[in-house]
């Protein structure tokens, strides 16, 4: 039994570095023997097929980010440590990635189409989650008087977001931190400018 698990957990990490590398589509089963040394067979004994296979290869991916992210915000005691943790990830990330090929919400949600609905539910998921985690850092920090009261909750974890995600992509197609840190440099003022002095 352990060894199974063992290889289904090899299976799956391979599987989701070449996906976030190659792109869902563009990765065939031959590219992941190749990466595992499985055979075909071995892969199917553990995976109904290759959309299963994607479906806990992003499930991987998504535990590894926001297993990450959520170990920072906790070392964090304000509202303003905990963006700076949210903050050091993304600015980190360029530099010591945890997986190859990019971020996982903007490369399945870029390529998630009508003729893959489990990958784009699954890319939805993830941004929604990551939205939440956003929102409920906001939500706390007005409950702790550290954010202001009227602050638009919805519009700032999307502002976060969004313009967190556009600065990694345009560092990445540049290969330079520039567009990243810029982008950080400007959140670090929104977040001053909802938070209570």
């Amino acid at each position: 039994m352990r060894n199974a698990e063992t290889t289904k957990n090899t299976i799956i990490n391979e599987s989701a570095n070449l996906f976030n590398m190659q792109g869902y589509k563009a990765t065939s089963i031959s590219d992941i023997t190749k990466a595992t040394g499985l055979t075909k067979g071995a892969i199917y004994r553990h995976f109904e097929n290759k959309q299963d296979l994607e479906k806990h290869a992003l499930q991987r991916l998504s535990q590894i980010m926001f297993g990450e992210i959520r170990t920072s915000i906790k070392q964090a005691n304000t509202f303003i440590e905990k963006f700076e943790a949210i903050f050091s990830f993304f600015e980190n990330y360029m530099n010591t990635p945890l997986y190859k090929g990019g971020c996982p919400v903007m490369n399945a949600a870029v390529e998630a189409d009508d003729t893959n609905p489990v990958l784009r539910k699954q890319a939805s998921e993830m941004l929604q989650k990551l939205q939440q985690s956003i929102e409920t850092l906001i939500e706390n920090g007005i409950k702790n008087q550290q954010v202001k009261a009227n602050t638009d909750i919805r519009f700032y974890s999307t502002i976060f977001i969004a313009t967190l995600e556009g600065g990694i992509m345009m560092s990445r197609l540049d290969k330079n931190k520039e567009p990243i840190l810029h982008t950080i440099s400007h959140l670090r003022n929104v977040v001053t400018e909802i938070s209570n002095k």
